[in-house]
């Protein structure tokens, strides 16, 4: 595990603490009940922007703490473990992605209102079914943009858009030119198909020539701190249930056979810790974040995937009613699966940046 700071174990002890008890997964059911189409709290989100949460990232000139990408992986882990429903790790993205390639005047209309948490930013990119950056289709001219954007998180609460384009990354503002259409996927969360029609762009012009690269993998390594902590959960919330239900006069736990699948659950889990808090120590420092983001989210996608799933079947058949929160996590893991490149994304990227 990282070391922390005294600081960083305040944050993350503020962050289990507050999602613990102001944020369980009940509050997601609610969220879930109201049938908005943004699928999260504004409350919610108002109360984060008031403990610092969406300004981690950002330099303190322009509102923020500038309190590193551990820092932040802490918070999302915690999210991730009570399913919060939140466009915080989407506007964390959103908010590199300026401070990697924005001009100062970009960075100082648009960073102290993500830092604020008063505007939402949601990264377009894919045109297909599944992460294909190299397939991009939207065009600009004239400094207006034109594409569609399938699928979208948190695109229904954005207000700034950073959409990935042929020629690079923009800037557009909901609003003239932008239309959204609802995307129902399995978690019920916002997704959308957005449809950019001479939207106004602003351009991104710095970062260099791997701008969105370096954008993409710090939204990888943010999917897998939220992925983490939602393992960490399943695994925590499984064997609970293992040390308490009782079949044939006998606590499930006391099987030998359950005994080693947890045991495998268990070791996966630090692997994946492991990769996922390697990725924010490489951003933090600067050295080797292209391959430390591909292993932190390969090694997500797999441990997770085996994780929920095994979640499930030890619960048994009540594992797949909606009573029981294990379904949710499933449900939410195979959408975070998917994003930013599934695991034969990754590992093919991981070759080819090994030279393969």
């Amino acid at each position: 595990m990282a070391v922390l700071s005294e600081e960083q174990e305040m944050l993350r002890d503020m962050a289990r603490d507050w999602t613990t008890n102001e944020s369980p997964v009940a509050e997601w059911r609610k969220v879930r009940a109201g049938g908005e189409a943004q699928a999260y709290d504004p409350a919610a989100y108002a109360a984060m922007a008031e403990m610092g949460w969406t300004g981690v990232v950002v330099p303190e000139e322009h509102g923020g703490s500038d309190f590193g990408w551990l820092s932040a992986g802490l918070v999302i882990e915690e999210l991730g473990k009570t399913l919060t429903a939140s466009p915080l790790a989407s506007s964390i993205v959103a908010a590199s992605a300026i401070i990697l390639g924005g001009s100062e005047e970009q960075k100082a209309k648009w960073l102290p209102q993500l830092a604020a948490g008063e505007v939402v930013g949601a990264l377009a990119v894919d045109e297909r079914p599944r992460h294909d950056p190299a397939a991009i289709e939207t065009q600009v001219s004239g400094g207006k943009l034109t594409g569609t954007k399938a699928f979208v998180h948190e695109a229904h609460g954005a207000d700034l858009f950073v959409v990935v384009a042929q020629d690079g990354l923009y800037l557009v503002k909901k609003g003239e030119g932008v239309t959204l259409s609802d995307r129902k996927l399995t978690d019920q969360r916002s997704h959308a198909e957005v449809k950019f029609d001479g939207a106004v762009a602003d351009t991104l012009k710095g970062g260099g020539d791997d701008l969105l690269d370096q954008v993409l993998d710090r939204a990888r390594i943010v999917t897998a701190c939220e992925m983490l902590g939602m393992a960490q959960q399943v695994f925590d919330t499984t064997l609970d249930y293992l040390k308490q239900r009782v079949q044939f006069n006998q606590v499930l736990a006391t099987f030998q056979a359950l005994q080693h699948r947890m045991a495998d659950l268990f070791a996966d889990l630090a692997l994946m810790r492991s990769a996922v808090e390697g990725g924010l120590q490489a951003l933090d420092s600067g050295f080797g974040v292209p391959r430390a983001a591909m292993v932190a989210k390969a090694e997500a996608n797999r441990v997770l995937n085996a994780m929920s799933r095994e979640g499930i079947q030890l619960h048994g058949g009540i594992g797949m009613t909606d009573e029981y929160d294990v379904g949710l996590y499933l449900k939410r893991a195979r959408v975070l699966e998917a994003s930013y490149g599934n695991i034969a994304f990754c590992r093919n990227r991981i070759a080819s940046l090994g030279g393969y």
